[in-house]
Order: C-alpha cells, then structure tokens, then sequence
C-alpha cells in the first residue's frame, strides 16, 4: 500500500508485474489534511509493505496502519528514512517553530531517485527470487530519472531572468535547493488557511521589486490571494502547477511521476520566458507495467 500517487508510480515503476500496489490517498486531495475512511483500515490490515512519504505529511494514515497492521507488516516512512534532520527545511508554509519540515522531496528528481532505492530494496528483501526484475527496472529507472534532471538543467538556462518562484503551495523547496532556483514565497500559510492581508501586501511589493513574470497557482486548490496578486502586479497567473496529482487519468502515458514532474518543469520553464525543447523531447513512459490502483 502507497499514499500519495507519486510514491506509487514510483512503486510501480520499481515493482511491475510482480507487486499488487493499492495507493489511499485519492488524488486532488490536500495530502496534509486527508483523513482516511474507515473502509482504508481494511486495506491497510491486509498490506505486506506500506510506503508513506513520512516527514509528517500523512500523520492520520500512518496512525491507522500502525494500529491495523497485521503479522509481519512493514510500515516504510521514506522520507523519513532517507532525508538527514540536518536537511530538513523550514519556509513559509512549514515553519520551524511548528516542527514539521516541508516534505515534499519528490519534486526533486535526486530525491526521487532516494525513494526509488529504498522501494528496491524493501522488494528485494521481500521477495528474492525476483531481484533481477527489481534491479533492472530500477536502473531504467535511474536513467530517466537522471535524464529528467539532465533536460531540465539545459533547458532553464533559457530563461532570461531569474529562477523564482511565487506558489500557493511550497512543494519545491528541495527541488529548488537542488537546481538553484529560488522560492521568493508560498500563498498557502502553515494552517492551510487565506494569507493575511498584509502578507499579500508584502508579496506584492517583492514581485514588483523581482521583477517576477508569472505565479504559479495548483489545479488542486484554486487561489483568489493569487488571482488578486496577478491582478494588481499585471503579472500572469499560471493556475495548473501540482506536486502530487499526477497528469491525465490513470492508464495514461503522463499519468506518472515522469509525466508529473515533466509537466511541471515545462510549465515553470515556459512561464518565466524560457523554452523547454528538451523536456518536451523527453521519454517519459513507465520502466515496467503499471497496475497500481490510484484512487481519483
């Protein structure tokens, strides 16, 4: 069992034919917030492996799997495991007084490359007979994943300002730490709630101040803070950024962690004046079959 979709394409693309993935968290839902059903702890009593991103982003599903969990589970906090308290960071939407870390590691393919491994792994060690599969499915993994931030690294040295980023939700954090852009801010306050007044204010004045081309809104949760920024700066507001809902519907070639994080990088690429020819060209289809179950 996964939670949010983009661990269970990854699980998928590691697992293949050779794993049942179900994943709880239906897609288009505030990740943060979501609370399980009572029909996810029969789901959960019957799972080998369960995969949360850890970090503190799914506190309630984790409460239900430990409390469900049958003989023999394994619940696989992966960001936890994978990310360094020292790495942790603390911004607008997740600050430090509140203790919980931005945990969203994969938006950023090096990190994702992270959780793939910690997948192989638990499936090796699960099931040996079939480490060949795991292994090679891995490493196609690891290519695309690397050409990913290969392509992406080429193409925003077309953009012809700076790197910056103004979202409703900080999910690129570690992604931006990575590939050197900069997160000038995030609408969405630690409570989830409208940013105040005078903090919308502030963000106007730094985006007239940076000169700044485009804000990058969520199709998950549409934002009348940013559409008010846009409107007042007469800068463009792009409203179909995502950091968990994967593109398409399940099934699709995009319907992937490729084809999420290559939407999102041409979209932010393209956005602030680049081109993104590389990206575009980019193959982004599953390494293995994927037959996981992605609740919409």
């Amino acid at each position: 069992m996964t939670t949010v979709a983009p661990i269970t394409s990854i699980a998928a693309n590691i697992g293949g034919d050779k794993v049942s993935i179900t994943g709880l968290v239906p897609e288009g839902t505030n990740s943060h917030t979501f609370e399980p059903p009572p029909s996810a702890s029969v789901v959960l009593s019957e799972a080998d492996v369960v995969f949360i991103n850890g970090l503190q982003l799914e506190e309630p599903m984790k409460g239900l799997a430990e409390q469900t969990a049958k003989d023999g589970s394994e619940l696989i906090e992966i960001g936890t495991a994978v990310l360094p308290e020292s790495d942790y960071i603390y911004d607008f939407s997740f600050p430090e007084e509140d203790g919980k870390p931005n945990p969203h590691l994969w938006t950023d393919p090096t990190w994702a490359l992270k959780y793939a491994e910690v997948i192989r792994d638990t499936f090796v060690e699960r099931d040996p007979d079939n480490v060949d599969y795991y292994e090679s499915n891995f490493d196609a993994f690891e290519a695309k994943a690397t050409a990913l931030g290969e392509a992406l690294r080429k193409d925003q040295e077309s953009i012809p300002g700076p790197r910056a980023l103004l979202t409703y939700h900080d999910a690129y954090a570690y992604f931006a730490d990575t590939y050197d852009w900069t997160v000038i801010g995030a609408i969405q306050p630690e409570n989830f709630e409208d940013p105040a007044p005078q903090e919308v204010a502030d963000l106007i004045d730094q985006i007239r101040a940076e000169d700044v081309p485009t804000i990058f809104g969520s199709e998950v949760f549409p934002s009348k803070a940013l559409e008010q920024i846009a409107d007042e700066t007469g800068v463009r507001y792009e409203d179909t950024l995502r950091d968990d809902d994967l593109p398409g519907e399940p099934g699709d070639t995009e319907h992937s962690w490729l084809g999420l994080m290559r939407y999102d990088y041409v979209t932010m690429i393209t956005g602030l004046g680049g081109h993104a020819p590389t990206l575009d060209a980019l193959d982004v289809d599953d390494v293995a079959p994927d037959s996981a179950e992605y609740p919409q």
